[in-house]
């Protein structure tokens, strides 16, 4: 009500409440002209008639906006008195004009302030009592109730209108308070909007989003360069997405997307794209030929949800990895031809060194020949250990032994470093446990775990190795109360070259390939390794080999 008053103006806004009264005085007239022609020749009736009309011009020529917001009340307080005179004017046929009183009294009392229905009631009053006496009119029965009840008549619509005006004004107000919020929040939307897109499209990840049905909600330009990762080849023609063997085609179900809408997460998972040398029949010109100009993508999908826990859909990320593959074989193949070219010399110095041991006559550097030779076989099983880590395959000799035998082998053989570093070292095995392994990967895997474990338990820790018959596997732990790692640590323990921080910053000797080792031959064996840890609480390596 206030925005259209308002935009009417000042002048406008009082016309347009002054118009109804003024119409309906009007049609007053006209059917006083077909049903009381005498009425209009009283001249006290055209006087009243009179100042209608002189309230309606006042109401069209005086500037309302120019003068005190409240100035424009002395109108319906003034059609309040005129209203009476027209009524005492025209005698008993013309009581019904008391109705007219709504119009003002109506205007007076919607103002939010509570003058104006003060006002109305005094307006009432006035409107009553004044025409009587300057008109000289003798009090009556009915002019005496007139006189008691309109005014009440009166103060309960302005009452009524002051309240219901009140509670709608209220009302927009809230209205155009959430207005206001929902216009700001649709601001911020847009505003959020831009930035996401700015962001996908500067960044170099392709971004899909899906919806629970699979279906794309939203892209960016650099998941849009690349469809094979979207999207199924079309039937008939050549997959355009691998496995991460580079020749195994990704069937429709397993697409990131596809795995992302049935609820699947998964975190940097290798994916090929392109087309593959074998798909073409070119898998047998060799590894190098395979794949060539085929991209690697790191994949990761991670749902969303709504508030009641239902899936709304899935984000998925894909980041090129091709420069990163290439780079990490190309320094995997340069640490597998270094190690090769160190081996050859290594062993002939160690071939040599036992050559003088065993010649008489070099008695008095014995020992210091013996340091020698126990530092180039710790330096030729460094370089082992690159060459198999570099491969990520190693060469198995598959035997039936005792696994526990084994680890109770490797536990005695380290017992002197145990003592030597104040740590207790405790065996609990049950015996014998046999299994088809290779002897000698094993004993390297469980020295190495040994070793890990005595190296990081602090003067007065405690190993413990423990090994059990679990259905067909035979299940090994290796348990410290050393340093810990926490969980960003474990989930790179078993990357190639990592140590954690806390053992660098204490010196703890280490290239960090035992782990890396250790696992290679497990898997190897068609086996498993896994690791427990908490800073400060120790750490527990298991080993799961299969029986046969």
């Amino acid at each position: 009500m206030d925005a259209f008053f308002g935009g009417l103006g000042g002048r406008g806004g009082v016309v347009v409440r002054q118009l109804p009264l003024s119409v309906t005085v009007l049609l007053v007239v006209v059917a006083a002209w077909v049903f009381y022609p005498e009425t209009l020749a009283d001249p006290r009736f055209r006087l009243a008639l009179l100042a209608h009309t002189a309230l309606l011009t006042l109401s069209v020529a005086v500037p309302w906006g120019r003068l005190p917001a409240k100035a424009c009340a002395v109108i319906p307080v003034l059609d309040c008195v005129a209203i009476g005179f027209t009524r005492e004017a025209g005698g008993s046929n013309f009581n019904v004009l008391s109705l007219l009183l709504v119009f003002p009294v109506i205007w007076l009392s919607v103002d939010r302030d509570r003058t104006g229905v003060v006002l109305a009631v005094a307006a009432t009053i006035l409107s009553t009592i004044l025409p009587p006496a300057v008109f000289g009119t003798p009090p009556t029965q009915a002019s005496m109730i007139r006189t008691i009840f309109m005014p009440l008549v009166m103060a309960a619509i302005a009452v009524t209108a002051h309240v219901v005006a009140g509670t709608l004004y209220r009302q927009r107000q809230t209205l155009v308070r959430k207005d206001e919020a929902l216009a700001d929040t649709a601001a911020e939307s847009v505003r959020r909007q831009r930035l996401l897109d700015a962001v996908l499209s500067t960044v170099n990840v392709a971004v899909q989003v899906v919806d629970q049905d699979g279906q794309d909600v939203l892209t960016n330009k650099a998941l849009q360069t690349d469809p094979a990762l979207s999207r199924p080849a079309p039937p008939g023609s050549r997959p355009w997405l691998f496995e991460a063997d580079r020749t195994t085609p990704v069937p429709p179900e397993r697409f990131p997307a596809a795995r992302a809408a049935a609820g699947e997460t998964f975190t940097d998972e290798l994916y090929w794209a392109g087309e593959s040398w074998a798909a073409e029949g070119g898998a047998g010109q060799g590894g190098a030929s395979q794949g060539r100009g085929m991209r690697a993508y790191s994949v990761t999908a991670r749902t969303m949800g709504s508030g009641s826990g239902d899936r709304r859909g899935a984000v998925i990320t894909f980041a090129e990895v091709t420069a990163l593959i290439h780079a990490l074989s190309a320094k995997d193949n340069f640490v597998a031809t270094v190690s090769h070219e160190l081996r050859t010399p290594l062993t002939s110095i160690l071939g040599y060194l036992e050559l003088v041991l065993d010649e008489p006559g070099h008695e008095d550097i014995e020992e210091e020949l013996k340091i020698v030779q126990r530092n180039a076989h710790n330096l030729l099983g460094l370089v082992n250990d690159l060459i198999a880590i570099a491969s990520e395959r190693i060469e198995l000799a598959l035997q039936e032994a005792d696994v526990a035998g084994l680890l109770a082998g490797v536990v005695a053989s380290s017992s002197a470093k145990a003592a030597g570093s104040g740590v207790e070292l405790v065996l609990d095995v049950e015996q014998p446990l046999t299994a088809r392994v290779d002897p000698g990967r094993i004993r390297q895997l469980f020295g190495n775990l040994v070793s890990n474990a005595i190296k990081f338990s602090p003067h007065g820790g405690k190993v413990t190795a423990i090994a059990r018959r679990a259905d067909s596997h035979v299940v090994c732990s290796i348990a410290d109360t050393g340093i810990g790692m926490d969980d960003q640590e474990q989930e790179q323990a078993f990357t190639k070259f990592f140590r954690a921080a806390r053992s660098r910053e204490t010196a703890i000797p280490g290239a960090g390939l035992g782990l890396p080792i250790s696992k290679t031959i497990a898997e190897g064996h068609g086996g498993s390794i896994s690791l427990s840890s908490a800073p400060g609480k120790g750490t527990t390596v298991t080993v799961s080999l299969p029986v046969s």
